[in-house]
């Protein structure tokens, strides 16, 4: 895969995977309204670690090289 578009598709996972963390642990802390999740300290922990998760690919993403092999 190119370098650069397998750097861009990990920050894009990874930006999605921590604004649905947040949205997770919001419902959880009871900050967020109107789902079975509201109130549920389960789904804080979900969310925190789905958010953990989306950071850690956002960081791996930003730190891989720009650009590919030199080609021939």
């Amino acid at each position: 895969m190119n370098s650069s578009v397998g750097r861009i598709a990990l920050i894009a996972i990874g930006l999605i995977a921590v604004i649905i963390g947040g949205v997770f642990a919001g419902q959880g802390m009871n900050l967020i309204p109107g789902s079975f999740m509201t109130g549920n300290r389960m789904w804080l922990s979900i969310g925190l670690i789905v958010a953990g998760v989306g950071i850690i690919l956002v960081v791996v993403g930003l730190r891989r090289p720009k650009t590919g092999r030199p080609s021939k």
